[in-house]
């Protein structure tokens, strides 16, 4: 066997039952999965009875999980929830396949997190507050759940050592006591600690010293890594016995095969910029099928960010960001991906030919939906958005330099553009204007092919906590691209001169399906949004009022939000348009308050019903002094005028309990649920009455 990239012979010598240690070295092990808090957790879940094999990082979790022989897989998702998810997704497959248990600890109890829990593949869920003892019983119930599933598999755990483990019996200092290696029940040969140190490479030897030296110091789990001799990458975690010195280690292998490309950049782990031009050169040159599309992923305000809460925030943004591209863009295929960190901010991602323009494109829109999503660094909760620039290979290709500028040439354009995030140029010679040109063909036969569909936002009353309304939010099923978002699909129809047209399809529908609604939905309010074309239209009050009463749903139900961007052209009309449509029984709200002008002359001129907080807002609440009383006092002016105030946006319990401390009426946001289509609703509702 392989220890520390050593080979050793084998001798059939059993481990003395009286040794010290034992029974708790060849404890059943248990599978961790924690972003912020391994350590912590491995040493909980230790002190429970487990042996604990733990990773901060998802990459290759599947693989990790069923190497570690583990039937328990514990996935920690109290600060990074959507990661979380993510990962549980991952392990559920094998979990399901080695009839093991899943054990989620989440962030809360609310219904929406163990749904989300739930269909992610968790056979367990613990939410805080939670201390030793109970974390213990809930690894014994996901035990006994994977013993009646696997037919007592933990008790043969119980009695068999891990194939690639060894002991350590401490003397003087770290060279001194022995060593002791074991594949399964036999002992293989025992040697000095100072002789298997030998054998590793310089810095394998810097990080065994260390980890040992935490251990011993603090009793903790932990674990080390190092480079093999044939180029293997080997972990070892580490634990020590109660009421001993005795440390066990357990060996798994990271990476099979010849060693993966050296990785240049040191932040993120990624390759950097002199190794994706190396790629890209490749790629191009490639004789059996040449060329390649690359994007250029740039986050939004990045120096902001730095300057706002710190480098050591900011780096581990960057770090977050990374694993999300990885996770979204790795390829099982050598060499047909490859991602890299191009400058401070700045990410690169390769899809080798045949992968094309549209693949990119699909790719690009997961990435950017996967970076909008909250981030968890050290005590902040931070949200990021992301431009991304995309280019493809032309014919007459061979400088990976000219596929990198126009990759550049695009994310200037998308950077400096409103609406959708992400620009393409597909060669030297096409214009971003000529994909737009397409996609605007494609809306409006999206129109007649019914892929427009209406998703809705719960909105909950904070006082009562009770669902009493929700947003209508379009969605683009394209047959290309996937799943296109509201800000693609009415950047799109602005371009074409068809925003009147899709708004009105959009507000009609919402319509139609709200009348349709069960029992239980159909108190619940519903708010479309009004765009600057509808704004314009001298009839648009009436016909929405007509559509409203042809479809059956109640006026008295119905909210119209409209943008600042709406209003500012004509103050005066807008003012009349607003009151027709209040004297028709409907209720206005100026929506997104807060990242456009946010003139105080709307608030004192309009009649208006609701002021809606726009979510940068929201989570400013939880920033800086200065975030907070920018906050406090847009809800205090709001209130003053007599005007109920909806947050949008909200992420997090405390964002809410602060918003709520300011006299919030309202609020919408992943807290409660994303956006859902009429079933998912409905079974949010049931719950929360449940509640």
């Amino acid at each position: 066997m392989t220890v520390m990239g050593t080979e050793t012979a084998t001798r059939a010598v059993r481990l003395p039952d009286d040794m010290p240690g034992t029974a708790a070295n060849f404890a059943p092990p248990a599978f961790i999965l924690s972003f912020a808090n391994r350590d912590d957790l491995a040493d909980a879940v230790m002190r429970s009875g487990w042996r604990p094999i733990a990773a901060r990082r998802a990459d290759g979790a599947p693989a990790r999980f069923l190497a570690s022989g583990a039937s328990i897989a514990v996935v920690d998702g109290r600060l990074d929830f959507p990661e979380s998810i993510e990962a549980m997704r991952s392990l559920n497959g094998p979990a399901q396949t080695n009839h093991a248990a899943l054990l989620a600890l989440v962030p809360d109890a609310a219904a929406v997190t163990l749904e989300a829990a739930y269909d992610a593949g968790a056979t367990h869920v613990l939410a805080p507050p939670f201390d030793q003892d109970v974390l213990g019983i809930h690894l014994r119930f996901a035990a006994r759940h994977a013993d009646r599933l696997a037919g007592s598999r933990l008790a043969a755990h119980a009695v068999e050592a891990p194939h690639d483990s060894w002991r350590w019996h401490p003397g003087a200092g770290y060279g001194g006591g022995t060593v002791i290696v074991a594949p399964g029940p036999n002992l293989a040969s025992d040697t000095s600690p100072r002789a298997m140190l030998r054998r590793l490479d310089a810095p394998g030897r810097r990080a065994a010293i260390e980890a040992l030296r935490r251990i011993r110091a603090t009793g903790r789990p932990t674990a080390f890594a190092h480079d093999a001799a044939d180029g293997r990458r080997l972990v070892h975690h580490l634990t020590i016995a109660d009421g001993t010195d005795v440390v066990f280690g357990q060996i798994e292998e990271l990476t099979s095969g010849p060693r993966a490309e050296p990785r240049g950049d040191a932040l993120t782990g990624l390759a950097d910029g002199t190794g994706a031009r190396a790629w890209i050169a490749g790629r191009l040159a490639d004789a059996a099928e040449p060329g390649c599309v690359v994007m250029i992923v740039g986050i939004n305000r990045f120096d902001m960010l730095n300057a706002a809460f710190g480098r050591s925030v900011g780096d581990s943004l960057l770090q977050g960001v990374a694993r999300r591209i990885e996770r979204l863009a790795a390829n099982d295929r050598a060499g047909q991906r490859m991602i890299a960190r191009l400058a401070s901010s700045e990410f690169l991602v390769g899809m080798a030919a045949p992968a094309g323009p549209d693949d990119a494109r699909f790719l690009a829109g997961q990435i950017a939906e996967s970076i909008a999503r909250p981030f968890a660094a050290g005590e902040h909760v931070v949200t990021l958005g992301c431009r991304i620039g995309i280019a493809a290979s032309a014919a007459g290709d061979r400088a990976s330099a000219d596929l990198l500028r126009r990759a550049s040439a695009a994310l200037a354009e998308a950077m400096a553009a409103d609406g959708d995030a992400i620009r393409m140029l597909e060669s030297a010679g096409e214009a971003v204007a000529e994909r737009d040109a397409r996609l605007e063909i494609d809306l409006r036969r999206a129109l007649a092919r019914d892929e427009i569909d209406i998703l809705f936002q719960p909105q909950v009353d904070i006082t009562s906590n009770a669902v009493t309304g929700v947003e209508a939010l379009a969605r683009w099923h394209h047959p290309v691209l996937g799943e296109l978002g509201a800000a693609t699909l009415f950047s799109v129809a602005e371009r074409s001169d068809y925003l009147a047209a899709l708004s009105g399809h959009v507000q009609r529908k919402a319509l139609a399906m709200a009348a349709a609604w069960p029992e239980l939905l159909a108190k619940l309010r519903l708010a479309v949004n009004v765009t600057a074309a509808d704004m314009v239209r001298p009839d648009f009050a009436a016909t929405l009022l007509a559509a409203a009463d042809e479809a059956g749903f109640a006026r008295s139900r119905l909210t119209v939000e409209v943008t600042e961007s709406g209003l500012i052209e004509d103050l005066r009309a807008a003012a009349g348009l607003l009151a027709e449509l209040r004297a028709g029984g409907v209720r206005v709200a100026i929506d997104d308050f807060g990242t456009g002008y946010s003139s105080l002359a709307y608030l004192k001129s309009l009649p208006l019903d609701y002021l809606k907080i726009d979510r940068r807002m929201s989570q400013d609440i939880t920033g800086t002094t200065r975030d907070r009383v920018v906050v406090q006092s847009v809800i205090g002016m709001a209130k003053s005028l007599g005007l109920s105030v909806i947050a949008e946006g909200v992420e997090t319990a405390r964002q809410l309990e602060l918003l709520a401390a300011q006299g919030c009426n309202s609020y919408q946001g992943f807290l409660c649920a994303p956006p859902l289509d009429m079933a998912a609703l409905t079974r949010l509702v049931t719950r929360w009455q449940r509640r």
